[in-house]
């Protein structure tokens, strides 16, 4: 409700602010274009995406808590809310327990069971390897295609992060 959203100060705070406001400062400077549309990716074990326009952050793939958004190296990313009491009964978890497992066991090593690091689920045959990294592909490219229709284009996509500067 709008009232708690309010008492409580809820809003998308997103993550990784630091740099996407960096390597956007970076590519608005190599554009010559200070008003430049760009989506920013900081793709590690922890990973966002930003819609960027005029120098400034209008849309993030996080939300409240870093829980939200794209299948990270040990986070869930997006998950219906009711999966924590679906949870909690059926494993007889506490709403806490729930949430560090969305946190610490979720995401690529949770999917993968081989890993969080993306050079190890790249290298592996397993099949949930592959899944953990069709996961991650599919959600970071939902976000991004999502913000450049949000921006009508982009001048450009910027990437870091270690899987965002190093992966092939």
């Amino acid at each position: 409700p709008y009232e708690l959203t309010k008492k409580f100060t809820i809003r998308r705070y997103g993550e990784h602010g630091i740099n996407h406001g960096f390597i956007t400062q970076q590519a608005d400077e190599i554009l010559g274009n200070d008003k430049a549309k760009l989506v920013t990716l900081h793709l590690g074990s922890g990973a966002s995406v930003a819609a960027e326009r005029n120098g400034k952050c209008f849309d993030t793939s996080m939300g409240f808590t870093p829980m939200n958004g794209l299948v990270m190296g040990t986070r869930s990313g997006d998950v219906d809310p009711a999966l924590v009491p679906f949870f909690m009964k059926k494993m007889g978890a506490s709403a806490d327990e729930v949430i560090d497992m969305f946190n610490k066991r979720s995401g690529l090593l949770g999917v993968s069971g081989v890993s969080s690091d993306m050079r190890d689920l790249e290298d592996s045959d397993k099949d949930r390897a592959k899944l953990a990294l069709d996961m991650f592909v599919n959600r970071t490219v939902k976000f991004a295609a999502s913000y450049i229709t949000e921006l009508g284009g982009v001048d450009a996509i910027v990437f870091s992060g270690g899987i965002g500067e190093h992966d092939k």
